[in-house]
Formats: structure tokens, sequence, C-alpha cells
């Protein structure tokens, strides 16, 4: 029988989720305490779209569902910003032989600063909206802490 493992593809997203207000939504890792993020997450396949990760994700890690008013609709943003990355070495068994470098690209969701978040327990233990400044200083990811930086240059 051959090992069929399957591997984690080397590119993945960012999701600033964040208010009108410049509020941001940072999720604290259930296996990493006091490390804070904003929703990352790798393509489950090469082809997938990057806009369908952002919303499987972005479920998946929030229970905040992209695109189901028309309101919402067009919230999600494309940053057109990308980082290239050393992989960490606690996630490096994730990935295939050889490959240590991951490709991410940031987009930003506006979302009302009500809405409803609903935490994946396996990977978040808990929530807060912080300003964009306070939320960039409390990330762990250097690359997750400049995206945060670069929104009011997003704001509409």
């Amino acid at each position: 029988m051959t090992d069929e493992r399957r591997f984690k593809i080397p590119e993945s997203v960012l999701v600033v989720i964040h208010t009108a207000e410049l509020e941001v939504l940072l999720l604290e890792r259930a296996d990493r305490p006091g490390f804070w993020q904003s929703v990352t997450g790798s393509k489950d396949r090469v082809d997938e779209p990057l806009v369908d990760t952002c919303r499987r994700e972005v479920e998946e890690e929030t229970g905040i569902v992209v695109g189901e008013l028309p309101e919402h609709a067009n919230c999600l943003r494309d940053w057109r910003m990308q980082n290239v990355y050393d992989i960490y070495p606690q996630w490096q068994h994730r990935y295939a032989p050889g490959v240590n470098r991951n490709t991410e690209h940031v987009f930003g969701l506006r979302v009302p600063r009500q809405v409803t978040v609903r935490l994946a327990p396996r990977e978040h233990s808990r929530f807060e909206w912080l300003s964009w400044r306070d939320a960039a200083d409390q990330c762990f990811s250097p690359s997750n802490a400049e995206a945060i930086l670069h929104l009011p240059r997003f704001q509409d």
C-alpha cells in the first residue's frame, strides 16, 4: 500500500475582517494560546479560486457567511498583496517534503460590528475586536500585522 497522505498546498489566504470604523476581528489559536491572528487558510485544491478559499475559511473559522445577504456581496476585497514566507518549523510537517515557503494572498472583509461570530473550537479559543493599530500590535505573525496596518488604505 502506498502512503496517500494529503499535504497542504503552499498557497493560502489571509482575510482581515474589519468594520467600517476600522475595528479588526482577531482570533486566538486554540493550539497556541497567546497567538492572535486574522482568518487564514490554505487552498483545498490547486485550482480552487482564492475568493472561494476566503469564503470557506471565513465560514469555517468564524461562522460568518460571505455574500449571504445582498449588502455583503461586495464586502470581500482582494487587496492584491502577497506575502511569501518561510513556513514555521512547527507546521512544516503539514507540507510535502522539500516545501518550505508559502505564498499568502491578502483580502479584506468588511462586516457590521454586530455580526455574530461562532468560533471553530478546534482552531480558535477566543476572539476580540480591536482598533486596527492595536490589532496589528497583537498579531504574532509579522505578515498579518503588516496587512492590518494597510487597512486604512483600503477603506472606502
